[in-house]
């Protein structure tokens, strides 16, 4: 076409230093029916048929607030304050773009130091980025960044970290050569310790971990120290921090996770938020954008982006992250929820959550055949059914009550986990609820 002026020579000088023959061969990998797939489509219909259907379709989804619901395992259902949606939703926020230049971008620019300040402080370090995509990305991005730092290739991940958190970090590292290793994923097990040696740049921990175990990182931060290798911190459930001891205090060297629990609804799959932050002494190895506070030459406070080390804004092999955007609107969600709840509010919203899920595991454990697998748990915790999980849940979801993730939904075909189905409550769950699960739960065994 006209707005792409390479001759036939450039395009064949451009697959030659690829090494392929022609472009078709680029999609080599792509199954062929995925390429082009054949499509089923209805012949076309009037707008108001169009609307009458979809309506329809939309009649069929169960929302997470229609009834009993009890699934987490890296997404919550909280309360979100009618202010935080109105307040993302003015113009001069909601379309906002990246903030090239800093001296009309100052609104967009604050609110991000702001979420970066946030987020030092509920995880315990001294410095975070501007957001990432989501909390699997962000941990893919810190084994990323463990090996600018520590120039080693071998990645540890405990066996309670979400797989699918884990598998993204397989496809980041496996495909530059790097070698990943995993601990057992069985609830309970979490000994990494003896995977630990002189060749590994990181250790990828999850604390509460997708079974709702809470890790003491202190002993596997200080044994990866002692052989060199740094200590990744991975949090799905933001919420967690008005609790529990920050990573950071643990000896955390960078901690990622997932933010979507505070300030964005589940809206069926995302958007979500990647949280990123580390030690001040890694700054320059971070992924992503970090704005800073600085003065004008007036003196007056303003907000500039300190560091972009994305491939957009220089070379492409000096940029620490193809990552190249942030999730800003989420961010700016979290960032007003946070502000509304204050210390004081989070630790009663932490508080409520954790009561809801005693309450709950404490109702569930008195069914005959039912085994609460937790010693300990935050909101989250994991239950073994005489039977499958998938088919209970599936049971359960006819009587409008969701009632957790099954264990074979996570990880497919293993006979260990098909029994498993983890359980979330939160500040939401009311009594009758738990009632209402206690007694399909019943009838479904």
């Amino acid at each position: 076409m006209r707005y792409l002026p390479l001759t036939d020579g450039d395009r064949q000088s451009m697959l030659n230093t690829v090494g392929v023959q022609n472009i078709d061969e680029l999609f080599g990998d792509v199954p062929a029916d995925a390429l082009n797939p054949t499509l089923d489509l209805p012949n076309h219909q009037s707008e108001f048929e169009v609307d009458r259907y979809l309506r329809g379709l939309s009649d069929k989804n169960h929302a997470a607030g229609d009834g009993p619901f009890f699934a987490g395992a890296g997404a919550y259902r909280h309360h979100v304050p009618a202010t935080v949606d109105h307040i993302i939703q003015r113009s001069e926020f909601l379309t906002a773009y990246t903030p090239y230049q800093p001296e009309i971008a100052q609104g967009t620019l604050q609110y991000l130091f702001e979420f970066q300040t946030q987020v030092a402080q509920l995880t315990g370090m001294e410095v975070a980025n501007a957001s990432m995509y989501d909390g699997s990305t962000a941990t893919a991005e810190a084994a990323l960044m463990a090996r600018r730092i520590t120039k080693r290739n071998k990645v540890i991940m405990a066996g309670g970290l979400h797989p699918h958190y884990a598998e993204v970090v397989r496809t980041n590292e496996e495909l530059i050569g790097d070698t990943v290793l995993q601990a057992p994923a069985t609830p309970g097990a979490g000994a990494i310790m003896d995977m630990i040696d002189d060749e590994t740049s990181c250790v990828i921990v999850q604390s509460p971990d997708v079974f709702g175990f809470l890790r003491d990182l202190s002993a596997i931060s200080a044994k990866a120290h002692e052989h060199g290798a740094l200590c990744v911190a991975v949090v799905t459930e933001a919420v967690s921090f008005g609790l529990l001891k920050s990573p950071g205090s643990q000896g955390a060297d960078i901690v990622v996770g997932e933010g979507q629990s505070i300030g964005n609804a589940l809206n069926f799959g995302g958007p979500y938020l990647g949280l990123f932050a580390a030690r001040q002494k890694h700054v320059r190895f971070m992924p992503g954008r970090l704005c800073g506070e600085t003065t004008d030459t007036e003196g007056r406070r303003g907000f500039v982006l300190t560091l972009s080390t994305r491939e957009q804004h220089i070379r492409r092999d000096k940029a620490t992250s193809n990552i190249c955007t942030n999730s800003g609107l989420c961010a700016l969600a979290f960032t007003v929820h946070m502000s509304l709840l204050g210390g004081k509010g989070l630790r009663e919203v932490a508080t409520l959550s954790h009561e809801a899920a005693c309450k709950t595991a404490d109702a569930l454990a008195a069914i005959d055949g039912v085994e609460v697998v937790n010693d300990s748990f935050f909101n989250e915790f994991t239950i073994r059914l005489p039977k499958d999980a998938n088919v209970v849940v599936d049971q359960l979801a006819e009587q409008g009550i969701v009632a957790g993730v099954p264990g074979g939904r996570l990880w497919p075909g293993r006979d260990e986990t098909e029994n498993l189905l983890i359980v979330a409550a939160s500040e939401l769950t009311r009594d009758s609820d738990i009632a209402a699960l206690v007694s399909g739960l019943k009838e479904a065994l």
